[in-house]
């Protein structure tokens, strides 16, 4: 008589994999690697609006989450930290840039829009989608990343505390600051420059 199959399943959950990672089971962080580096590449690609730097902020992210995993207090939210991660050091890449860019040590690169927008997008919505992500570039560190998480990843007001780390005041006011700066621009006609 044959003996029974035991099937295992081929993957392995996050709580699985964070225990073995905190045990020292490098192919269990090269699994974590390998299952979150397109989330994280599209939310630090979707921030920045460029991707000069993506691989640089998706290596500190990982290394910083590598780092702090002892800190997870919840292995199986693993995924929802490290986007707080991620989000974290793209604002603080935006901050960097701002600051080389205002000291003249840094001219600013166009956002490659063709990148963003799919191309099977009509030729009015990609329009009209060049004009917002122009407008959005023009934002303040705070709106630009807050505005990005609530209308683009669509996550809640609590959701956008847990990612940056900022007080729910904050996070409602630069909401309504970045719409109130869209509208403003979008009155004035400034989406095509």
């Amino acid at each position: 008589m044959a003996e029974p199959v035991t099937r295992l399943d081929p993957r392995r959950s996050d709580a699985a994999l964070v225990t073995a990672a905190l045990e020292g089971d490098e192919p269990a962080k090269e699994a974590l690697f390998r299952r979150y580096v397109g989330m994280v590449s599209g939310l630090s690609f979707r921030l920045l609006g460029r991707d000069e730097e993506l691989e640089d902020i998706v290596q500190e992210s990982f290394a910083q989450a590598f780092g702090a995993l002892h800190k997870l207090e919840r292995p199986q939210a693993f995924a929802a930290w490290l986007s707080s991660i991620v989000t974290r050091v793209t604002i603080a890449t935006i901050r960097r840039r701002r600051l080389l860019a205002r000291l003249g040590l840094l001219r600013g690169e166009p956002v490659h829009l063709e990148t963003l927008i799919a191309s099977t997008a009509p030729p009015d919505v990609a329009a009209e989608l060049v004009a917002v992500y122009g407008l959005i570039a023009k934002l303040p560190v705070r709106e630009r990343v807050v505005l990005i998480l609530r209308r683009v990843e669509e996550l809640s007001l609590e959701e956008i505390v847990v990612q940056t780390g900022w007080s729910l005041a904050t996070v409602k006011r630069a909401l309504v600051r970045a719409e109130g700066l869209l509208d403003v621009s979008r009155s004035r006609g400034e989406e095509g420059r």
